[in-house]
């Protein structure tokens, strides 16, 4: 695999302890993950509330390495300026919140941070042909966003197949990420069928073992 095909590791702070947030951003960071992810969510897009824009420069200020903001908001638009402010490198955004996508891509790229448009299980692929040329990341959704306890949609292997060919047919470089119930067990059916960026919760944040053994296992699960 080149350099330009390296799957990365994003972890998800959701599944962090709260109470050692700091101490765990800094775990990941030594771990070795590329991106830090970093769930958003406004009790109306997404059923719960999540963290703002506060909690994300305390973030920047224990890591390094780069966040990646998935803004699961209403209007998301109204928000981008106070999250890239806080530090976001990337901020993606929902294609069913934003009736005037481009619009809303732009302002993010106005701030200097990449930006990126994710999509529901139910959603169209379809819905992107034309806003693909324009984004940095596209994230796959393979559970509902916001709701706990759901299990990995084997049935959306599939659609990361189909949109990791549309990207290749087309020639572009945006990333695709995958977010939802991955580990170690659905990480290598996500890589083969051409996901690039793997979001991890509890794959990575739990009571098993270290971060850097977690990060290791799901590594070596699709190596």
């Amino acid at each position: 695999m080149t350099n330009s095909q390296k799957v990365k590791i994003s972890p998800s702070i959701l599944s962090a302890d709260f109470t050692r947030l700091g101490e765990q951003v800094a775990e990941v960071t030594k771990a070795g993950a590329d991106y830090l992810h970093i769930d958003v969510m406004d009790g109306q897009f997404a059923p719960q509330i999540t963290i703002g824009p506060s909690v994300v420069a305390a973030i920047r200020k224990c890591t390094n390495i780069p966040l990646d903001l998935h803004l699961m908001i209403e209007a998301p638009e109204n928000q981008v300026n106070q999250f890239a402010s806080a530090g976001a490198n990337i901020i993606t955004v929902h294609i069913e919140t934003c009736p005037h996508l481009h619009h809303v891509i732009q302002i993010i790229k106005d701030k200097g941070v990449k930006a990126g448009v994710a999509v529901n299980p139910a959603t169209s692929l379809s819905l992107l042909d034309d806003i693909l040329p324009d984004v940095d990341m596209v994230v796959v959704m393979t559970v509902n966003p916001g709701f706990s306890g759901q299990s990995f949609m084997e049935s959306i292997v599939g659609k990361i197949a189909r949109l990791r060919a549309e990207l290749d047919k087309r020639g572009l470089n945006a990333e695709l990420e995958v977010d939802g119930g991955v580990n170690e067990k659905t990480a290598s059916s996500v890589v083969k069928a051409g996901g690039r960026v793997l979001v991890a919760g509890s794959a990575v944040f739990n009571s098993r073992e270290s971060i850097s053994d977690a990060i290791k296992r799901l590594r070596e699960s699709f190596a």
